[in-house]
């Protein structure tokens, strides 16, 4: 059976004229806005108009795109080499969208679509969103190939591996027993976990793993902390804050882990290592770190190179 790999991620801008174009597709999916579609129309509006132009400006403080889409075409190109089937980027609000890819296996004959998500914990505001949006388009395309969805992989142990190698690049020449290290997710407004959705529960899952993949090592942080990133609005989000955390510190060296990305993005990159450490400069931090997601890693090549080949057996 002919196969093809696709990788699905979010996306991000490829310049700043994709800023708009990102927040529009975003807020127009009703997985990420559940509520009716002349509501999420009304809200989505209101969002935009208040944020783009910040949105835009802090895109031009990253060199006017997003990092993702590169780093992401590094990876597929590893990939590429280390597969014997076509792999595609697919991403769900900014081009490359998934119609590119789509329109290629199809007129190549290819049978099955295996699907990675980037996203190492599921939710239905990623994991769900993203498939959902390759059911749509296969069927508006009149393309009925079978669907592999790789398996949340947020406790595996080799992801966890990859995870701590990350942590300790990040600590390298550094004492951990000196510093707190934060485990960052992307945060969920609580009425979508409420409502069922997994992601908590996984991410959870994520912090205790590394908790005991780092002890079984015997690496020691002052303490190991759970926080959130990105809330918008002021509806209850899931806590406790990364912000609020930083603002009201207990310890002033820290490393900053990205649980929930696996490339890295404005939320990494801007949010992260520009925004929250101006707090921690204005605060007097002896130390802020950021460590980088796994990116083209080689080890996470390696990782989804193994879920694929499982599923190709």
């Amino acid at each position: 059976m002919n196969k093809a790999l696709l990788l699905l991620n979010m996306g991000g801008p490829n310049n700043i004229g994709e800023v708009e174009l990102f927040l529009r597709n975003m807020f127009a999916d009703r997985n990420i806005l559940p509520m009716n579609p002349y509501m999420r129309k009304f809200i989505a509006n209101i969002i935009i108009s208040k944020r783009l132009e910040d949105v835009k400006e802090n895109y031009r403080l990253l060199g006017g795109k997003s990092p993702l889409p590169d780093l992401t075409a590094q990876l597929v190109t590893k990939l590429r080499e280390r597969l014997s089937l076509p792999v595609y980027a697919a991403m769900r609000y900014v081009p490359p969208f998934a119609d590119e890819a789509l329109y290629r296996c199809q007129r190549e004959g290819v049978e099955e679509l295996i699907l990675f998500p980037m996203y190492p914990q599921y939710s239905t505001t990623t994991t769900l969103s993203s498939v959902e949006d390759i059911e749509q388009r296969c069927a508006a395309m009149g393309y009925a190939p079978k669907i592999t969805v790789i398996d949340p992989y947020y406790d595996d142990y080799d992801y966890i591996e990859i995870c701590c190698e990350k942590i300790m690049e990040a600590m390298k020449g550094r004492e951990t027993r000196e510093y707190d290290l934060l485990l960052s997710a992307h945060g969920l407004p609580m009425s979508i976990i409420k409502a069922g959705d997994p992601y908590q529960n996984q991410i959870e899952g994520n912090v205790s793993a590394i908790k005991t993949y780092l002890a079984s090592k015997e690496i020691v942080f002052h303490d190991i902390k759970l926080v959130y990133q990105s809330k918008v609005g002021s509806s209850a989000w899931l806590e406790p804050n990364l912000a609020d955390v930083l603002r009201n510190p207990t310890h002033r060296k820290v490393l900053i882990y990205p649980l929930a990305f696996t490339i890295d993005n404005s939320e990494t990159v801007f949010e992260l290592d520009i925004e929250h450490r101006e707090i921690a400069e204005k605060l007097k931090y002896e130390d802020f770190v950021v460590a980088k997601c796994m990116n083209d890693d080689e080890k996470f090549v390696q990782l989804i190179v193994d879920r694929v080949d499982a599923c190709t057996v």
